[in-house]
């Protein structure tokens, strides 16, 4: 391709030889690491996010978006479009052995990725970030259908110095100050940068690209420049119960929630802010700006995405799909965490902790690894401007929708078909169910409930009705479309739905193959009791 083709192509002029390329829309899938449903601005959150508040403004967010409550379950449903337990990572990435097929601690051959799908479909594939289904067993990006990849196995870091940083190219390992990294990198920047490289790698080979872009933000160890760090500091001070009560009324202003959705009781096993010791609170209100600068350098870093689309000239036909691997992370539990010397720096340890959580989770109970609604919804947005009705600017859309959808409606906007064998193996049908319709206001077509099981925390979502129990609790039935924030356990009141949804949820156990868990974490709810006092 001649410098003068390539120009005229970048800026769509040519047409012959890319009718199909442009029919069908370019696609970035980005995904959070431990972001909460109320961190981000247009969902609540202070924390200045206006790039992925653009995008919402001129795009579709979702209130009802869930994923599977923990990492790298999210992630393998993500890739795959069935349940993490189907895809071999029913917990995390410990392989339990051949009698326990969901837990395996990586991807099987029995599902296709949304690398291998789209790459079939004739789209140049890439994924930049955090991996996380198995590469100590020999499952990675660059095997898995992905023709570009900057990956690194797992996360827990930003910079190049800690010793968690591992980065592979294409399938080489890098060293962390080699040439072809910018030097004293910020992995969150870093992923953005290698995103657009691919891109322009896409359009030399004149294809659509198909991004899977899985920042480690803002997952612990929580680091950041400390100048942005600085400009949050003493702006929470007044705690996380003030903080959490104001996220609320941002979310009913905003029009995110609806006025049945009330703010849950604040977990009692979180100390009250007034009490604590001017230290304490000094401590707190550092790790809360630590938190919210990573997620506004994350946010600025998909600004930059952003720009470098629009100046390729390929952003209107860019589909954006922004969501998070699970809810806020309350661990350790109500201490936080706060290491280092200099803490927020490249080689310190700080963790959120409860406190904040509950804030990141507003107004629901719950965090990651639990299934009540703070542990698995998540911001969800959606950006086409040549593809989303220009009347849908802005919109809310109240359909449930869960991660394994992902993949349905990257083969429904890809004009390609899901496989049921791939490379020799037999692939399991499709669980998702694609998203395209709620773009345009449309009913998504979803036929099954949507199932969840990690740890022993259970749920099973159909229709407006939600069965759901932590792991030493009884199930409990919500209406979600009336009470999202479940408030009121309506099982007594309505014994034949619950009992329907359970013999779902027991059908469903079976055929994933999940198994019971024994670990407990002292700092959960206790929902029983919390809501006998309500």
């Amino acid at each position: 391709m001649t410098r003068l083709t390539f120009l005229l192509f970048a800026c769509g002029v040519i047409t012959t030889g890319t009718t199909t390329a442009q029919k069908r829309p370019n696609i970035i899938v980005i995904m959070a690491d431990d972001l909460g449903f109320a961190d981000l601005g247009c969902y609540g959150s202070e924390i200045p996010t206006p790039n992925l508040d653009a995008l919402a403004k001129n795009g579709v967010r979702l209130t009802n978006f869930y994923n599977t409550a923990r990492c790298c379950p999210s992630r393998a449903a993500l890739l795959t479009g069935i349940y993490p337990h189907q895809a071999g990572v029913g917990h995390m990435m410990e392989d339990k052995g051949p009698e326990h097929p969901a837990y395996r601690g990586r991807l099987n051959n029995n599902n296709v990725t949304i690398g291998e799908v789209m790459k079939n479909a004739g789209y140049f594939t890439a994924m930049v970030g955090k991996w996380h289904v198995g590469q100590a067993q020999g499952v990675v990006p660059w095997k898995r259908g992905f023709d570009r990849s900057l990956s690194a196995p797992a996360g827990g870091f930003y910079y190049g110095d800690h010793p968690n940083a591992k980065l592979f190219l294409n399938g080489d390992r890098l060293p962390n100050d080699a040439a072809v990294l910018p030097q004293n990198w910020y992995s969150t920047d870093l992923w953005s940068d290698y995103s657009l490289r691919f891109i322009d790698e896409a359009l030399q080979e004149q294809k659509p690209f198909m991004v899977y872009l899985a920042y480690n933000a803002p997952h612990f160890p929580l680091q950041a420049p400390l100048d942005e760090i600085e400009k949050f500091r003493k702006k929470y001070l007044e705690g996380w119960e003030k903080l959490r009560e104001q996220r609320y009324k941002k979310q009913l202003t905003l029009g995110l929630l609806e006025p049945s959705a009330k703010l849950t009781p604040f977990n009692p096993n979180v100390p009250d802010w007034d009490k604590l010791s001017p230290q304490e609170k000094e401590k707190f209100d550092h790790i809360m700006a630590i938190y919210a600068a990573v997620i506004a350098h994350m946010d600025k870093s998909i600004g930059d995405l952003v720009a470098g689309l629009k100046k390729r000239n390929v952003f209107d036909n860019t589909v954006l799909l922004f969501v998070s691997d699970n809810g806020g992370n309350a661990e350790p539990g109500a201490e936080a965490r706060y290491d280092g010397a200099i803490p927020g720096s490249s080689r310190s340890g700080v963790f959120l902790g409860q406190g904040w959580a509950e804030a990141s989770c507003t107004p629901f109970w719950g965090y990651k690894h639990q299934t009540h609604e703070g542990g698995i919804s998540s911001p969800c947005i959606i950006s086409w401007p040549a593809g989303i009705p220009v009347s849908r600017n802005g919109a809310f859309e109240r359909q449930p929708a869960h991660i394994t959808d992902i993949m349905a409606t990257l083969v429904d906007l890809g004009k390609t078909q899901y496989p049921s064998t791939f490379g020799g193996n037999s692939i399991q049908p499709l669980e998702g169910t694609s998203m395209v319709p709620a773009f345009a206001g449309k009913k998504i077509n979803r036929v099954n409930p949507i199932f969840w099981e990690h740890e022993g925390n259970k749920a099973v979502l159909d229709g407006k009705w939600k069965l759901v129990a932590e792991h030493t609790e009884q199930w409990q039935l919500y209406d979600i479309e009336n009470d999202r924030s479940e408030l009121h356990d309506l099982s007594s009141a309505q014994p034949e739905i619950a009992g329907r949804l359970k013999s779902a949820y027991e059908k469903w156990y079976q055929k994933v193959n999940a198994e019971p868990f024994k670990r407990t974490f002292k700092w959960f709810y206790n929902y029983t009791d919390a809501k006998s006092d309500l």
